[in-house]
């Protein structure tokens, strides 16, 4: 305790930093960050990562498995295809437990490893510093050319340099939207909007205008605003987060107290030269020395930065890194904590359930339903019948031909009003009316069990059990 209270009092943070954002000022105005270009070896692992997933998501709409897409999210249809498998309405429970299991995962992601997804595979980041940021690092300059170019009046050369730049964010924003509206209506249907007059698809029109205008808002002018003041995510930090989560870290106790690097230098001083090279990286702006904050989206800049002032001071590389509040100070590290071990059992506890409902899963549901208004009425021959509204739903990406039989009771018959052929068409909807007849005799009480059997090229594939409503015995 004495030697951790000696080192606290050594640590020079700025506690002041809780109290504000790192992009607002006093007035709260907005403060522009000019992040310092980015360079190290994370920070080529970064851009490696980037072009799979970038790859991964321009080239998602023409994935297709058997014919079909791979991944649609339609919900204007209320459809959507996971994995080659096409989801309804009807399957809303499976994606709900899907939505839960990614939840879980994410929490448990986070308690363990901190906010990597932030840095290294959420699409904010990736367009921001990797596409958009880019692109004026190559136009503008790094972060003191960006400064002087604002500063500077305007002249051919800096109206050229905007107009240029503004015109590629809008270009990839416009090939964003169309991507993104591929994997919501399909990519067939965003080819359609490209090759036909915009009047023949207003809505779609519309959207795409919709979609291009708040992608190029975001990262023309929003940019890390949506990460420290929008998103959820950093917030929930707070509650997520425990001492033994993986974030990227700075060694109070290695770095500390700080001193700003002399020659000839005796007094024993920690390894950080407070030369703020881990501040001017940071593209949201904080002081990675100050600690955990909301802001730090864990993008790994200000590791590369340290790492090259420390190879040059000839100290190990390190002082900041992925690690734990824990691993700094006890000099332990401790992944698989109590925490994380009830997380993992609710994990798979929510994968198997989901697993068995999938692989249990019908392609073909009927739902049987009294038809509306009516009870009973009787043939010239003395049977009983009743009228049912049967609707069959498939699920799947091919007409299916089905036959309808009647397991029991033993005497009954039924008759399709409209025909006796049952087709229903692929992800589509057949509905129909059917009269059940029973004889008299058949009938033992007011309310009989009728089991309908569902046939697919002879083999049974669903059953149901429906009420059949006959006179009481003494009006038979």
């Amino acid at each position: 305790m004495k030697e951790e209270a000696h080192h606290s009092s050594l640590y020079q943070f700025d506690d002041e930093f809780r109290n504000t954002i790192a992009t607002v000022d006093a007035e709260g105005k907005r403060i522009w960050v000019y992040p310092k270009k980015p360079k190290g070896t994370l920070h080529r692992w970064r851009i490696a990562v980037t072009v799979l997933l970038l790859s991964l998501f321009f080239y998602g709409p023409f994935l297709t498995l058997n014919g079909h897409p791979f991944l649609l999210l339609n919900i204007f249809e209320r459809k959507f295809i996971l994995f080659g498998q096409v989801f309804w309405p009807q399957d809303f429970f499976l994606l709900a437990i899907t939505a839960i299991t990614f939840f879980v995962f994410i929490i448990l992601f986070t308690v363990a490893f901190g906010r990597i997804w932030c840095g290294w595979a959420c699409p904010q980041t990736l367009f921001m510093e990797m596409v958009f940021r880019k692109i004026e690092y190559w136009i503008e300059g790094d972060a003191n050319k960006q400064r002087r170019l604002k500063a500077a009046p305007m002249t051919l050369n800096k109206a050229a340099r905007n107009i240029f730049k503004h015109f590629l964010f809008l270009l990839i924003s416009i090939l964003v939207a169309h991507t993104v509206m591929a994997y919501v209506i399909g990519i067939n249907e965003v080819k359609l909007f490209i090759s036909e007059p915009p009047t023949d698809h207003l809505a779609g029109f519309f959207g795409l205008i919709a979609f291009t205008l708040v992608f190029y808002g975001v990262y023309a002018r929003f940019r890390e605003q949506a990460c420290t003041v929008v998103c959820p995510y950093g917030r929930l930090q707070s509650v997520l987060l425990v001492k033994d989560s993986i974030l990227v870290t700075y060694d109070w106790l290695r770095g500390e107290p700080r001193r700003k690097l002399k020659r000839n230098e005796e007094e024993k001083r920690g390894d950080c030269i407070d030369c703020k090279l881990c501040v001017h990286v940071c593209p949201t702006g904080i002081d990675i020395r100050n600690g955990t904050q909301l802001e730090c989206v864990n993008c790994t800049a200000c590791i590369d930065a340290c790492d090259e002032v420390m190879v040059k001071t000839h100290k190990p590389k390190g002082l900041i890194r992925y690690s734990s509040f824990n691993a700094i100070q006890e000099g332990k590290l401790k992944l698989f904590t109590p925490r994380v071990a009830g997380y993992c059992i609710v994990l798979i506890a929510l994968l198997s359930l989901l697993i068995f409902f999938i692989s249990t899963r019908q392609d073909i549901e009927m739902t049987v339903l009294k038809a509306p208004g009516t009870l009973y009425s009787k043939t010239d021959d003395g049977q009983i019948t009743n009228l049912y509204q049967i609707e069959f739903i498939n699920k799947t990406f091919e007409d299916v031909p089905l036959e309808l039989k009647i397991e029991s009771p033993a005497g009954a018959t039924f008759m399709r009003v409209g025909g006796p052929k049952i087709n229903v068409p692929k992800e589509g909807i057949l509905k129909g009316l059917y009269l059940v007849k029973i004889p008299p005799q058949d009938l033992n009480e007011t309310k009989t069990i009728v089991q309908l059997g569902v046939y697919q090229n002879g083999k049974k594939i669903t059953t149901s059990n429906v009420k059949f409503i006959g006179p009481l015995k003494n009006q038979l």
